[in-house]
């Protein structure tokens, strides 16, 4: 894993040397190409004026900020240069906070911290159990590309995630959607079955299946085109009845209890049970037998 970014990560005079890593694997993504249907030659994207319909280069390219219909405030690079941030290769944390503080709307792009060096290794592990016994998360500020960002530092099983926070401004209120502070008198008997059939749902992350079943649907459909073998056609999903709620809430209790929440065996385990039970039926007819 190669880092993308190394400096320090501060509180007060503690500076612990660190290097920052790529949380997402961008690999995983599978991406699609346009091409050109009667010769599948790539299709390539000219910037074109839509005001004279001329095709532009890029220093013939600035940059504008609409502030009415059809007028803009014309802004060069280097103005934009001169109220660069001063990058100090440094997060320096401001404070520690409660996880219970920070809206989940407020977390966006997760990074991996590692120690940079022999030299950081205890300060860094010292710092990450530090986190993990008083159970709070640093906020921090550190300037990436150029900008400004606030992140929060916390600890994830031997190491630290460095996770940059939306700026409260760029957060919507819930109270804008549409409907949604209506006060709705709920019925007690409905409220009751859907408690019992929560809690009934009750599991693990760990046994909560979190295949992206769309992902490898599509790397299977890839992978037979590769190969030139026939696309297989994936079943279609039957459309649900509609169902009064407690009518629903009484059918899924019913289903909750006899199907619990957990992922499904694999294919291989499947096969060992089956021959399991396949070799006991002899021993138990023989005991019937014998009886």
């Amino acid at each position: 894993m190669r880092s993308i970014w190394k400096g320090h990560i501060r509180f007060l005079l503690v500076a612990i040397p660190i290097r920052v890593y790529n949380a997402i694997e961008a690999s995983e993504r599978i991406q699609f190409n346009q091409l050109h249907r009667d010769d599948f030659g790539p299709i390539g994207y000219d910037k074109r004026c839509k005001k004279c319909g001329q095709i532009v280069t890029n220093d013939q390219i600035t940059k504008g900020y609409q502030y009415e219909s059809d007028r803009y405030a014309i802004v060069e690079p280097d103005e934009i240069a001169k109220i660069k941030i001063k990058t100090t290769k440094a997060i320096d944390i401001i404070g520690f906070v409660d996880t219970s503080e920070i809206p989940t709307t407020f977390f966006d792009s997760p990074y991996y911290l590692g120690p940079d060096g022999a030299v950081a290794d205890k300060p860094f592990a010292l710092l990450r159990q530090v986190l993990k016994e008083t159970g709070k998360i640093g906020l921090a500020k550190v300037v990436l590309r150029d900008r400004e960002d606030l992140v929060a530092v916390f600890p994830l099983e031997n190491g630290i995630v460095l996770q940059k926070l939306r700026y409260p401004a760029e957060i919507r209120k819930v109270a804008e959607v549409p409907d949604v502070e209506k006060d709705v008198k709920l019925d007690k008997k409905e409220l009751a079955l859907a408690t019992t059939l929560v809690e009934q749902m009750v599991t693990s992350f760990a046994d909560v299946d979190t295949v992206d079943h769309y992902h490898e649907a599509l790397r299977q459909l890839i992978d037979s085109k590769i190969k030139g073998k026939k696309v297989a056609e994936f079943e279609k999903e039957e459309d649900l009845p509609r169902l009064d709620i407690m009518t629903a809430l009484k059918k899924s209790l019913q289903a909750s209890s006899r199907k619990p929440m957990v992922k499904a065996e694999p294919a291989a385990t499947k096969k060992k049970a089956a021959l399991t039970l396949v070799k006991a039926k002899p021993a138990a007819a023989k005991k019937r037998k014998v009886g």
